[in-house]
């Protein structure tokens, strides 16, 4: 892999202002990537990478028209990668419509309206493109999502999404595929978890290293992968 095989190519990454998100684009654009970050909050790209890092307040990416219009900012479009989402620990009996549709709107709604977006632009550069989702690793094994059912369930559809565009997008030569990881060490999750140890965890460099292999040019056939990144968990 050429270390700046990247180069000059414009990339989305959704939730690219979370711990995980900061790796994924520090890696994309020492790749040469020009990354394109939507957020919520107004933020100040670093001026080493100003030119690189271009950062969108004010989008919601549960509201359509929102994520259409960010998505139509971005020229050329080659690879969008969608972090964005959220958590939740809370057994069955805890857990209310309310919450059930918050999981599903944060994970499963913003993953579809990115992916319908992303794929429009591309197919419009007529050049192919990839995306990269998240799903989770009780996507993939369901009894592991005890006691974080919503949770559970959303991601288990970013995985199905995942798997059913690839099949869609196929004849446009967009590649969709996912990373299905464990527990991330972040600051957040040594919080929450004081006892765990997180040497088991995933690191966020792994992640992206694995974001990036999927993004690449090179990966000329790889889609409608669920990748497990489980670490030593």
């Amino acid at each position: 892999m050429s270390e700046h095989s990247l180069s000059g190519r414009h990339v989305a990454v959704t939730g690219g202002s979370g711990a995980l998100g900061q790796v994924v684009v520090a890696r994309l654009i020492a790749a040469g990537a020009i990354c394109h970050v939507p957020t919520h909050r107004r933020e100040t790209a670093p001026a080493s990478t100003a030119d690189r890092l271009l950062i969108t307040a004010g989008v919601d990416l549960t509201d359509e028209a929102a994520v259409q219009g960010f998505y139509a900012t971005i020229p050329q479009l080659w690879a969008s990668v969608h972090l964005a989402g959220g958590f939740a620990m809370a057994p069955l009996a805890e857990t209310d419509r309310a919450e059930f549709l918050r999981l599903f709107e944060m994970n499963t709604l913003t993953a579809l309206l990115c992916c319908r977006a992303a794929a429009r632009a591309m197919g419009e550069t007529g050049q192919g493109g990839r995306i990269v989702n998240v799903a989770a690793r009780p996507a993939l094994e369901p009894r592991s999502g005890a006691k974080m059912v919503a949770y559970a369930t959303s991601k288990a559809a970013v995985a199905a999404l995942t798997q059913a565009l690839a099949n869609e997008l196929k004849g446009e030569r967009i590649l969709v595929n996912a990373i299905a990881p464990s527990t991330l060490d972040t600051p957040a999750n040594r919080a929450a978890m004081p006892k765990a140890d997180p040497s088991k965890w995933l690191s966020p460099a792994a992640a992206a290293e694995a974001i990036l292999q999927l993004v690449l040019p090179e990966n000329m056939e790889i889609s409608g992968a669920i990748l497990p990144l489980y670490a030593r968990a």
